[in-house]
């Protein structure tokens, strides 16, 4: 008993660390976008007027977006700082089906699986109208 009371106490000592520093990176990510973006936006007078909608895939915002970064602009460092920040729950849950797998724990597992299946379905099927 001893030794699963262990494996739970690493668990979650890894799961919290997880979430803590997913956190602080894309923290870090996004300050540094905001950084660049400010440095090479700072004389720029901004336009309010109008708002351009575009409908895009999220394949062709992701590709877009490492191109971007890979080119050193602002918008899209921060952008892969928000996705980060997206992502830390996201990996949370796989690493919880992993360690649920490990004991197991197929109810739980069943579950992790249907949420992980949620959120894909949302992901890449929802509407934003």
């Amino acid at each position: 008993m001893e030794k699963d009371q262990i494996r739970d106490k690493d668990i979650q000592y890894v799961i919290g660390n997880l979430l803590r520093y997913g956190v602080w990176i894309a923290l870090g990510v996004a300050a540094l976008g905001g950084l660049i973006y400010l440095f090479r936006h700072d004389q720029e007078i901004v336009h309010y007027g109008s708002f351009v909608e575009q409908d895009i895939n999220i394949f062709v915002l992701i590709r877009e977006m490492f191109q971007d970064v890979s080119k050193g602009k602002g918008e899209s460092v921060i952008l892969l700082g928000i996705m980060l920040l997206f992502l830390t729950p996201i990996l949370r849950i796989i690493f919880s089906l992993i360690a649920f797998l490990f004991e197991k724990d197929y109810l739980y597992v069943g579950i992790t699986l249907i949420v992980i299946g949620i959120i894909c379905f949302s992901v890449f099927f929802g509407f934003a109208h």
